[in-house]
């Protein structure tokens, strides 16, 4: 389905469908770090439910160089995953190039479309990660009412979705619109990365949490898995973030 090329280059090794957009990344010493900043805004959920337990179920459509799905299956031990990949060479490139853990008794691989998949699935989820295009960085159905509508119907309470927006000018204001009418306005769009923007939606009860206490939060994420947020905190252009 796609043309994948890998490349390399100062010890990162890429993903890319076609010859420009990069799909995903690898520091080749670090290979369950999270590489490309706009991956690390798609964990700032872990920021808003700060409890090392959560989540204990995770879906993430899209796999691309597993670089979500190794950091989440490392540093969330007691989660059980589930990644929706369309395209089958994708899987096959994960697990040859790109370190992808076998599957198991708490991580499987479905390969299919993730707009189907939510909209048959029964089981719920406490965090739906998404980050799904195509060669042309296209994300279709992926960036539907009906898709963001059959995400938040497959959240526990207290669930939350994050998903990357691709806008080639300023916000993807259509985009984040959309996720709003089917969350009930409960969204967070992080400041834009480049191309990407991260929306975060929340389903249950209302969060209020202020910058210091992100702050807190996200020296304890650093200290336990790496992952450093305080960046993407000083971005944010409130004193409270409420979702």
């Amino acid at each position: 389905m796609s043309s994948i090329r890998i490349n390399e280059e100062a010890g990162v090794r890429f993903l890319q469908f076609g010859a420009h957009w990069i799909q995903g990344a690898m520091r080749i010493s670090r290979p369950w770090s999270l590489e490309l900043e706009y991956t690390r805004d798609m964990m700032f959920p872990l920021l808003l439910r700060p409890d090392a337990a959560w989540p204990r179920s995770v879906l993430l459509i899209g796999l691309g160089a597993a670089s979500l799905t190794k950091f989440v299956y490392r540093h969330v031990p007691g989660a059980r995953l589930e990644t929706v990949e369309i395209d089958p060479e994708v899987v096959m490139t994960a697990w040859q190039v790109f370190a992808l853990p076998q599957e198991s008794r708490r991580f499987r691989i479905e390969i299919g479309d993730g707009h189907e998949y939510v909209a048959k699935a029964r089981k719920r989820y406490d965090l739906i990660l998404v980050d799904g295009f195509d060669a042309k960085v296209r994300a279709g159905d992926l960036d539907s009412p009906a898709f963001y509508g059959n995400c938040r119907a497959r959240l526990n309470p207290g669930g939350m979705m994050a998903t990357n927006l691709i806008s080639r000018r300023g916000r993807p204001a259509a985009s984040i619109d959309r996720i709003r009418r089917a969350f009930d306005d409960r969204v967070l769009a992080l400041p834009p990365i480049e191309a990407n923007t991260i929306a975060i939606a929340s389903v249950g009860s209302k969060i209020v949490v202020g910058k210091d206490e992100l702050r807190d939060r996200a020296r304890k994420l650093l200290a336990r898995t790496g992952l450093n947020l305080l960046p993407t905190i000083a971005r944010l252009d409130c004193d409270d973030l409420i979702i």
